[in-house]
Order: structure tokens, then C-alpha cells, then sequence
């Protein structure tokens, strides 16, 4: 049965511990797949998505139905996420070398699907196919918080515009200049890679 996130979210400040195990269910892996394509860390996407929980329920009295639950709860996420790469990109540099294949598979598949040709089930194209997706997630990694973010949230999860300017709390026309500036900078990324 889908219950309407209102009715959920009503449930909640009335105390239904099943109505906030509901919402958490029917979410958090929509907003882990999310922070883990900014943060890149499987062990950091499962803290923040932990965490966001924390912060929804601690502010679900001050959710005003302004947007809906889903871009309130991703905004939430996003802003946790970012605050927490901005703080730690001081403190750990890593090589495009390291953590190879740390990425989790599940996580990813959204871009896998993008930069994969299923028709072709010859090994050659899906062993081509899978170097280019390595390559990918390299040059996303290289972008900056804020582009990465407009770019996973557009590109990745198929987000409109206005529901990205809402969950990054953003004008509209700074997501667009944001993720043009992020497509650009990722071929040019992508160009130095590539042969």
C-alpha cells in the first residue's frame, strides 16, 4: 500500500514509529545512491544517509509542506553531503589511482547504464564499455562539490531543473550555469584521458 508522504509525515509528529520506519524505508536508498555519487564513499554515503534520517526527524515538526517531503528530505541530504566534502577536501587528497574499484556497484548502476551499450553483448565492446565507465567516475570525482552535485542530481538521478534549484536551495539559473560549467568541465577532463 502507498500512503501519501503527507499522511506519513503527520503520522510522525504524532508519534508512529511504523509511519517513520515507512518513510525511511520508502527513501533511504534513493538518498544513499545520491550521496554516494557526490562523496564517492560507500562507508561516508551510509553515515550521511544515517544522519540525514537523524536531521529529518528531529525536524519534522518544522517541515512546512512548502515543497514536497522528497525534495525537503534530498535537500537535507545534499547540504549535509557538501558540508561534509568541503570539510574533509582539506584534509584527505586522493590520487585518481587510489581506491580503485571501491565504488559500490549498486550505487552506480544509473551511469553504468548511461555509458554502456546493452545491444552489444560482444566482450570486447563490454570490457570497452567498462573502461569507459571506470573513466567516467574518475572525471566526475574531479569535479567540484557544488558541480558534482548539480551534475549527479540532473545527469544521474534525471532531476528537473526546478526541483534541483529547490533541493540545493539555488536560484534556477545557478543550476544551469552550474551544470553547464560542470558538463564542460567534465569533457574537459575527460579529453585530457582520452586518447
Amino acid at each position: 500500500m502507498n500512503i501519501d508522504d503527507n499522511v506519513l509525515v503527520e503520522q510522525c509528529r504524532q508519534g508512529d514509529p511504523t509511519a517513520i520506519e515507512r518513510l525511511i524505508l520508502k527513501y533511504q536508498n534513493r538518498i544513499y545512491n545520491v550521496v554516494l555519487k557526490i562523496c564517492a564513499d560507500p562507508d561516508d554515503a551510509a553515515e550521511l544517509t544515517q544522519e540525514t534520517f537523524v536531521k529529518i526527524i528531529e525536524n519534522l515538526n518544522k517541515f512546512e509542506g512548502r515543497s514536497s517531503f522528497y525534495t525537503w528530505a534530498f535537500r537535507i541530504a545534499v547540504n549535509l553531503t557538501l558540508n561534509y566534502c568541503q570539510r574533509n577536501a582539506k584534509l584527505v587528497i586522493r590520487s585518481l589511482d587510489s581506491d580503485e574499484g571501491s565504488y559500490d556497484h549498486q550505487a552506480t548502476h544509473a551511469l553504468k547504464e548511461l555509458l554502456s551499450d546493452d545491444k552489444s553483448p560482444d566482450p570486447a565492446a563490454m570490457a570497452q564499455n567498462k573502461e569507459v565507465y571506470e573513466i567516467a567516475i574518475k572525471a566526475i570525482r574531479e569535479l567540484d562539490e557544488p558541480q558534482r552535485a548539480v551534475l549527479v542530481l540532473r545527469d544521474i538521478e534525471g532531476m528537473s531543473y526546478a526541483r534541483i534549484a529547490d533541493v540545493l536551495g539555488i536560484e534556477l539559473g545557478t543550476v544551469r550555469s552550474r551544470l553547464s560549467r560542470a558538463r564542460s568541465r567534465l569533457r574537459e577532463i575527460l579529453e585530457a584521458i582520452l586518447p
